[in-house]
Parts: structure tokens; sequence; C-alpha cells
């Protein structure tokens, strides 16, 4: 049976509430001294809520076209960028001011160059990869209530096969550990500013594909041993990386997938870096009951993920995170409360969550197996 709104009881309290959805109040308050620069400011800001769908579609445009890379050069016009793009020049005229709206480009006369925040869309590593592969995530947005009821296939989740546990191919493979790769950096800075691994002899990095955060953390700690535990089609590339960063004396790559395999063994500490929020609870439970049995007494937890804000709601993890995960139909954004809960279940002590350096990018929660 299908409720529609007009069959839901009236609302009770809230008087102002109530006041406030009033269409005539609006228009009375939008005019009013001492109430105008409030209400017209919460027009504006609903209006970006609004519209935010067009300007994150205008951002993709601006990435699928390689306009900040053009751009880079010098200003151009209109007419020289849509005949590079193959887009009539009237219509790379409407995409370029669109661009120059939002801060990523600005205008000079009848040109357009990068703005600051342009030119730092390029400096953030994983960004533009990020963006493309929002086209499948884009796609099951479209209808937000069928999301929300379940489908039986998404399209991110096609995108990110890993996640259900089965077999995954080494083309699939690469695609996803680059993207993760690039984005982790981001992750591995926030992490080790936030974090100190002093003390530390052996690191273990559980799901830490291509070894991103290893790298960093090798980088930090030059004396520190690491191991990387991963699936086997991530393993060349890992290899890779740590052969070029001259670490390869330094770490053990031991290929293996954490739902089937037994973790390695002789780390004091442990990391998890964007790995719980891609897991549903029990697998999480397993998962943490395996890292504490692996640990020696006294030995260090590390999670750093997307978190969400739990009572305090945040708009990374409640807003962005949340819905990715629900469309990658698996996981879930956890708040640092539920994290730390489940890291109590799990027999850990000295749970500990650590104010974020930047929330879009990632939190960290700590904790000690017992002594």
């Amino acid at each position: 049976m299908t409720i529609e709104a007009q069959d839901l009881p009236a609302w009770r309290g809230g008087w102002l509430n109530r006041l406030v959805a009033r269409p005539g109040f609006q228009s009375w308050a939008s005019k009013f001294p001492l109430t105008r620069s409030r209400a017209r400011a919460d027009g504006a800001a609903l209006f970006d809520v609004v519209q935010g769908f067009v300007q994150s579609q205008v951002l993709m445009a601006l990435v699928e076209l390689d306009l900040f890379r053009r751009l880079r050069a010098g200003p151009q016009n209109a007419e020289t960028l849509g005949r590079a793009c193959d887009v009539p020049a009237d219509r790379m005229q409407v995409l370029l001011q669109a661009g120059a709206a939002l801060g990523l480009l600005k205008r000079k006369r009848d040109k357009f160059a990068l703005a600051r925040k342009g030119a730092a869309l390029m400096g953030v590593p994983g960004l533009e990869a990020m963006i493309r592969h929002h086209k499948a995530f884009y796609d099951d947005l479209r209808d937000p209530v069928a999301l929300l009821r379940g489908p039986d296939e998404t399209k991110l989740s096609q995108f990110w096969p890993y996640v259900f546990g089965g077999a995954v191919d080494a083309g699939d493979a690469a695609i996803y550990s680059d993207l993760m790769a690039q984005s982790q950096r981001l992750v591995a800075e926030d992490t080790l500013r936030t974090v100190s691994l002093k003390g530390v002899q052996h690191l273990l990095d559980i799901g830490g594909g291509t070894g991103a955060f290893l790298e960093a953390a090798g980088q930090a700690n030059r004396s520190m041993q690491m191991t990387l535990f991963d699936l086997p089609p991530v393993v060349p590339d890992a290899q890779a990386r740590f052969d070029a960063a001259g670490m390869a004396d330094r770490v053990t790559i031991a290929p293996g997938s954490f739902r089937e395999d037994a973790l390695p063994e002789g780390a004091d500490a442990i990391s998890l870096i964007r790995v719980l929020y891609d897991h549903a609870d029990d697998t999480v439970r397993d998962l943490l009951a395996k890292v504490h049995d692996a640990l020696p007494p006294g030995g260090r937890l590390i999670v750093s993920e997307p978190m969400g804000g739990g009572a305090r709601p945040d708009r990374a993890g409640d807003v962005y995170f949340a819905f990715y995960t629900m469309a990658m139909q698996t996981g879930r954004a956890r708040s640092a409360a539920e994290i730390s809960a489940l890291l109590a279940e799990a027999g850990f002590a000295d749970i500990r969550s650590r104010a974020p350096a930047r929330s879009y990018v990632t939190r960290v929660v700590t904790a000690q197996r017992r002594e």
C-alpha cells in the first residue's frame, strides 16, 4: 500500500517551521529588513542544493573534454576550444560560462582561463579519475528512490566487483587499483598527519591495493618493516611500486583474501585504509576479530576511511559516501562511534577517534589490543 503525502497527518509542534513553510511568509521575509538577509541566504543555499546535480555534470563535461589542461597553456575563446573538442562554439560558450560561475574558470573579455580552484583540481591526485568514474554512480542516482528501495544490481557494483568476495580478473583489478592508488595518496597524507607510527617495528596493511599507503608510511618511517596483504591480481603492480621506491627489501607482499585466508603474522601494527566502509557489518566483524587475533598484546590498529557524522551529520560522510556505498550494494559510511563500538566488540581497548584534517578525505580511529 502506498501512502500519499496528502494522507499523512498534519505536523504538530514546530510552529516556526509551519510559519516558514508558508509561501506568503517567504515573500514577506525576503523584504523585511530584520529577516531578509537570512531569508535570501536560505533561498540561495536551497537553490544550490537544487542545482547540485547540474553543477556536477558541468564539472564532468569540463573534465571529459580535458578543458583544464587545454587552458593550462593560457586563455582561449569558445570558438577555438569548440573546434578542438568538436562542440559547437555557442554550446562551448555555455559550458565555459558555467565553469566560470562555479569558480573553476575565469573570464577575461571573450576568453576563459584557469581559476585557482580549477588549477587546484589538477593538483589533487586521482580527482579527475574519480570524477570520470562517477558516470556509473550518477547513473544509479538517476532514480534515487529506486536506489533507496534496493535494486537487484547497480552500475557502481559492477565497477567494484572485489567487494563481493568473488574472483577478480587482472583487467578489473588494474582499473580499480589505479583509481584507489591515486586517491590513496591524499588519504595517506591525512592519516600520517593524524597518527604517528613512531615505535612501530612492522606494519601490516590489509587491503592496501598496490601499496600507496605503505609507500607513504615507509617514506616517513625509514626503518619500519612492512607487509602488504591483498588479492593476488594486485601483486605485480605493488611489486613494481616498491621496487621503484627502493623499498623492496623492507616490504613483504602476501597475496590473499581476508575473507578466506589467515592474516600474515609478525606485525605490531595493522592498518585498514578505506577497507571497512566497503563491507557489510558481518564481514567487518569477522575481519576485526582476525585483526585482533593477529596482533600481539599492545599491538595497534589504525582505521582510516570516510565516516558519517553520527549525531552530528557530516556533508561528506552522510551525503556523498553514504549514497556511494549504497550504490555499491555493500558496506556503508559508518560514524566514528559505530566503528569504535565494533572495535570494542572485537576486544580492542584504548579506542580513540581523531579529529580529521579534512573529513571529506578521511577520518581516523585507532585502537590497541589489550596488554
